[in-house]
């Protein structure tokens, strides 16, 4: 039996693209909801697991997306219940606002292109991240970080400038505030988009671009059987 797991895409430009594929390949079928086209929200402990990804719009903006605010209350519902719930960059800030946490802009500004991963101690017996490398690197393109964790939530990786990089927020619920699923091609969409931002930060898109495709063999290695270990934690809890 398939391993179904419902994806919530809130914008096309941030499709579920690699983790996507490396769940089907690891055996699950994916049900993507797009609440931005009309979509209406499915109930998350239908599925075996949950997977949030990014966007551009902030996760206390419920005013602006009216998906945000049932989405929080949903994502409640799966970590009370168990469900298995992987939430990515703007996921995952929802699920830390969700269980009483916070999100803010960085006061460091936006953090863009390749960063190491800064593992903490509590990554080492962590039911899904024991099985890094340990010398990961990921893909940030994001304002927004998570400034306060709520309560029982466990800070799994801190980035060079100590933002929050991955965490526990339930016995089953992770973020990611980078992306593991974009490649080169998905980055290049969105330098596109930022040009004007990239020149105020100083950086050259070019560059930020060719450094993501380099590095991709290298991504794909640290983090594909990070999500394949996810499809195995969705899969037991079946």
């Amino acid at each position: 039996m398939s391993t179904r797991v419902l994806v919530v895409e809130h914008q096309a430009s941030c499709p579920p693209h690699l983790v996507g594929r490396w769940l089907e390949g690891a055996g699950c079928v994916l049900e993507v909801c797009r609440p931005y086209a009309g979509d209406p929200l499915p109930a998350p402990t239908a599925y075996d697991a949950v997977l949030v990804l990014g966007g551009d719009m902030g996760a206390d903006d419920d005013h602006l997306h009216a998906w945000l605010g049932p989405l929080k209350e949903r994502l409640r519902e799966a970590v009370a219940a168990g469900t298995p719930v992987l939430g990515v960059c703007l996921g995952h800030q929802l699920l830390a606002v969700a269980l009483g946490g916070e999100v803010a802009r960085n006061p460091r500004g936006q953090t863009v292109g390749l960063q190491p991963v800064g593992w903490s101690a509590a990554a080492a017996d962590d039911p899904w991240v024991a099985g890094r490398t340990g010398d990961e690197v990921a893909i940030h393109w994001n304002n927004d970080v998570v400034v306060a964790m709520p309560d029982g939530g466990v800070v799994l990786a801190r980035t060079p400038g100590g933002e929050v990089q991955v965490a526990r927020f339930g016995e089953r619920a992770w973020g990611v505030q980078a992306h593991p699923e974009v490649d080169a091609a998905v980055v290049a969409g969105w330098a596109a988009d930022d040009r004007d931002d990239l020149v105020a930060l100083g950086l050259d898109e070019a560059a930020v671009l060719a450094a993501v495709e380099e590095a991709e063999a290298r991504l794909e290695q640290h983090w594909r059987p990070l999500v394949e270990r996810f499809a195995s934690i969705a899969g037991a809890t079946r």
